[in-house]
């Protein structure tokens, strides 16, 4: 096994070649409680699509009807703007944590190591044993045994991989929908084949052959690491004021008897006693296996464990600093500003805009301006409408649009033209309107912006001279 450095990444060769990476299994309480929670994320990933509020998948994004549902919550495409609080407010809260604990998300929430640990690499040992028995397969010659077991794993990532592409899809589609595409030819729907087709080759790519190096080379979170965390960060380190000098049991002081085991459980590769470093992912197998080995040579655990740097270094860990102060400040107003931007969703949206073409139209003696009302009905259940002007208009303005009740299905939006008409010589000035939606069965309202009624300017038809100040406003 290649001894890790801090010059070189535990994946490349001298040569400069690939070396795969074969992680031994390790028992302990960090590795169970990270399996139960792989579990319960992998089970939350696949019931989403399959949990009903108000109708609707718990979460559905419904690209084709332009309508995303979040647990009840229904947003049309005028109401993204909340999703800017939601998304950013999530990526702050990540480097909140990491502040505090280091990279806890990578070695226990982030999907790409639950899938890659929880599922491709336990199929990996089931099939192919242990690290020591991987790895003698890797440098065995082609026979028919080998064809066999890599046939049969790597037909079992390709089977995963469509099964967790499908899931996906169904989060855009829903379960009926792709359950109808399943049953009928692909060419009936070339574009969410060949979106499955392209996240089952993704999938099966990183996690059959390119796996950690994800984590190492592409993924930038790994990088922001050291600037979001400080000496006061929890972190997996090794104790070095316990572990050194290192050594054979009974020939040395230090209780690091260099067994290698933290090394060989490492899933990046790396041996945790040089340090913190850009490939660790905080999954906490290194732990487990040193106290494993502790526990068997009657010695104190905790010799790798979760801890700051300055407590490693004799000192005591401060929670409360001012980054965190900051973080914690900001996080607030996040969340207040999220909360009030959800409360401002409103579950019918009304809306208008002057039609294309001339502002006004006259014509016999009679001023016209038109309107395009929209009015959108966000509830997963159908409404009835009524639509009224409103504002200081003028007692013999004529409306045209409005008569009928208005009925809309549940999340459907509908168009009204409105036609409002006035005699010319009545009308002296622009005034101000709007259009109030109210809903029939419930109390709801909505209102349109101010729209402006427009017309010839009445001065202009007398046969004085024009002063432009008159005109100035």
């Amino acid at each position: 096994m290649k001894t890790p450095t801090l010059d070189s990444l535990s994946s490349i060769q001298e040569d400069g070649s690939r070396r795969y990476i074969h992680p031994a299994d390790v028992r302990g309480r960090f590795t169970s409680w990270r399996r139960w929670s792989a579990l319960l994320l992998i089970g939350i990933y696949v019931a989403l699509p399959w949990i009903p509020i108000n109708g609707y998948p718990a979460v559905f994004l419904d690209v084709q009807e332009r309508r995303f549902h979040f647990l009840g919550l229904t947003l049309a495409t005028q109401d993204l703007w909340v999703g800017f609080f939601l998304i950013t407010g999530l990526a702050f809260s990540l480097f909140y944590v990491t502040a505090l604990f280091g990279r806890l998300w990578c070695g226990w929430t982030c999907p790409y190591t639950v899938f890659l640990e929880h599922v491709y690499r336990r199929i990996e040992r089931w099939i192919e044993g242990d690290a020591t028995a991987r790895r003698r397969l890797d440098d065995a010659p082609w026979s028919l045994h080998k064809v066999f077991k890599r046939g049969l794993k790597h037909g079992t990532y390709v089977v995963i991989s469509a099964v967790i592409a499908h899931i996906f899809l169904s989060y855009f589609v829903s379960l009926k929908k792709l359950y109808e595409m399943m049953q009928g030819p692909p060419t009936q729907h070339l574009a969410a084949f060949g979106v499955v087709i392209f996240l089952t080759g993704s999938l099966y790519f990183a996690f059959s052959w390119f796996r950690e190096q994800f984590c190492v080379i592409l993924c930038p979170y790994g990088r922001l690491q050291s600037a979001l965390t400080d000496d006061n960060s929890v972190v997996i380190g090794y104790d070095k004021n316990r572990g050194e000098p290192r050594g054979k049991v009974g020939s040395t002081t230090g209780s690091c008897i260099d067994c290698r085991r933290c090394v060989q459980v490492c899933p990046t590769g790396i041996d945790i006693r040089n340090g913190l470093q850009l490939e660790c992912i905080g999954c906490a197998a290194c732990v487990d296996a040193c106290d494993d080995i502790m526990l068997k040579l009657k010695r104190p655990t905790g010799l790798v464990r979760y801890s700051s740097l300055t407590a490693l270094a004799g000192g005591k860990t401060h929670f409360l600093r001012p980054r965190i102060i900051l973080y914690t400040g900001l996080l607030l107003l996040g969340m207040g500003a999220f909360i009030f931007s959800a409360t401002r969703i409103k579950p019918l949206r009304a809306s208008s805009v002057r039609m294309v073409g001339a502002p006004f139209y006259l014509a016999d003696g009679v001023l016209r301006n038109q309107f395009l009302v929209r009015v959108i009905n966000k509830r997963n259940s159908p409404g009835r409408y009524r639509l009224e002007l409103a504002g200081d208009l003028p007692a013999n303005l004529s409306v045209t649009g409005l008569d009928e009740e208005l009925h809309l299905a549940p999340l459907a939006e509908d168009q009204k033209t409105l036609v409002l008409s006035l005699p010319e010589s009545a009308f002296q000035r622009s005034f101000k309107l709007h259009v109030k939606v109210t809903d029939l069965d419930r109390s709801d309202s909505a209102e349109t912006r101010q729209m402006e009624f427009l017309g010839p300017d009445p001065r202009l038809k007398s046969d004085a001279p024009l002063n432009p100040k008159d005109f100035v406003q």
